[in-house]
Formats: structure tokens, sequence, C-alpha cells
């Protein structure tokens, strides 16, 4: 058997670094659709304002009060429309009628060259940061893909359905997404048993970092040796270079 390399932990500037680099993109993923629905808000509150003082005097019922409480309910009603808008929207999106309702909105926006751009990225941008851990990729994976003595890098994304467990009750199966490259938005969905997995002591960054260089770019830009013979040795060369992390589970059995 072949004696592993030698890999030195990180030190511990390369773990700040990659701590705060870790911390600003998760910053940003929140900061960004929050920031975006504050700006809306805004926007309409602006505009409620707005429409409220410029109801003439004879029929406005906040004409003979103070003006600085009237400011402060001008105020308070410009912020709470726009809630109250957010809530019936959301109760819509509920029930039969209004997901129907939505859905032509959706595409009747999509359709609009430049706002259909920009309102579908900020949607899988509120989904990929909103929805529930269990449909995120959990983990880097080499999966034994197209056939035999070929791996491909995956990304395990969950359990499967009791029906899809139930056809091998004898084996723990996983849900795995197996990208193209250079293109990593495509790719297939494999149904794996899970003892037939190689776990990857990588981010799901790094690995798109590979995905999307087709194995030529390491995640800190070096160029992966071509020397090695197989993918799984790539893959790890690529890891101990750009990661400098331990010794993989593999070799932790061995």
């Amino acid at each position: 058997m072949p004696e592993a390399p030698d890999r030195s932990p990180l030190s511990f500037w390369q773990r700040l670094r990659q701590d705060l680099k870790n911390d600003l993109i998760a910053g940003l993923l929140v900061v960004i659709p929050l920031a975006t629905t504050i700006w809306l808000t805004a926007i309409v509150s602006r505009w409620v304002v707005n429409l409220l003082t410029g109801i003439p005097k004879q029929v406005n019922p906040f004409n003979d009060l103070d003006p600085f409480l009237s400011n402060l309910i001008n105020l308070g009603v410009g912020l709470t429309v726009p809630l109250l808008a957010i809530l019936v929207i959301g109760l819509m999106a509920r029930n039969i009628v209004g997901r129907f309702l939505l859905d032509f909105g959706e595409r009747t926006l999509q359709a609009i060259p430049l706002a259909g751009s920009v309102y579908k990225t900020l949607k899988q941008l509120l989904e990929t940061v909103l929805k529930d851990n269990g449909t995120r990729f959990r983990r880097v994976v080499l999966v034994e893909y197209p056939r035999k003595g070929l791996w491909s890098v995956g990304f395990v994304t969950g359990n499967v359905s009791e029906a899809i467990q139930a056809k091998r009750p004898d084996a723990a199966l996983v849900s795995v997404f197996i990208p193209s490259t250079p293109n990593p938005t495509t790719g297939w969905y494999a149904v794996v048993c899970e003892e037939e997995l190689q776990t990857l002591e990588m981010s799901v960054e790094d690995a798109f970092k590979i995905l999307i260089s087709g194995g030529i770019v390491a995640p800190k830009g070096n160029p992966v040796t071509p020397a090695l013979t197989s993918l799984p040795e790539a893959v790890e060369k690529v890891l101990v270079e750009a990661t400098g992390t331990g010794k993989s589970e593999e070799e932790s059995r061995l």
C-alpha cells in the first residue's frame, strides 16, 4: 500500500483567513436579500406617505393634528402597508387560487427581458438562503460514475424517499447530484448506496472551483499535477495543495 502523503495542519493565519472568508460569504447571503427587501419596502413606504400627504386638506382627517403627530401617523401607515401587502401575498401563496395568480404574475414578469432576469436571480438567491437545510448540498463525495473505474465529484443532497428506500431495505440510500463541467448548474441525479461513496474533506465552494475549471485549476489557483492517474488522486492532490487538511476518512480507516 503506498504511503500517504504528509499533510500539515492549517496554520492559525490560514484558519483565520478561511474563517473570515466564510463569514464574509455568509454575511453577503444574508445582507443582499435583506437589503433588497428593505429597499423595496422603503420605496413602497415613500409612495404611501406621498399619497397620504397629497390628500386635499378638506378631506384629510389628520389635517388638524399636530404636524409631528401627523408625520408620525403617515410614517406608521407607510411602514404598515408594505408589511400587510407581504402578509397578503404570503396568504395567497398558501392556497390554490392565490398560487395560480402568483404563478401567472411570475410568468408575466419573467417574460420581461431585464426585469425577468433580475427577479429570477433574486428569487433563486432567496430560496437558497431561506430553504430548509435538508435540501442543501450536505457534503462533497466521489461517486463511481458513469461506469466502473471512473469517478465523478458529486454532492449529497439528502436522504431518498421511503418509496425508493423500500426497494433496497438492506442498504442506506442517499440522493446525489452529479454536476456537469464546466457548467455545474446542470447535471444528473443518482440514488447511490452510502457505502459506495467516498466522502471528501472539501468545501462545496472548492469542489465547484474544480468542476468549473475541469480539474485544471485548484481552489488556490494552482494547476493540478497531470501525472496523477485517477480522479480520486487528482482531487486528493487539490485538497492537499489548496487546503492542507488532515487525512481523509479512507486513509484514517487504513
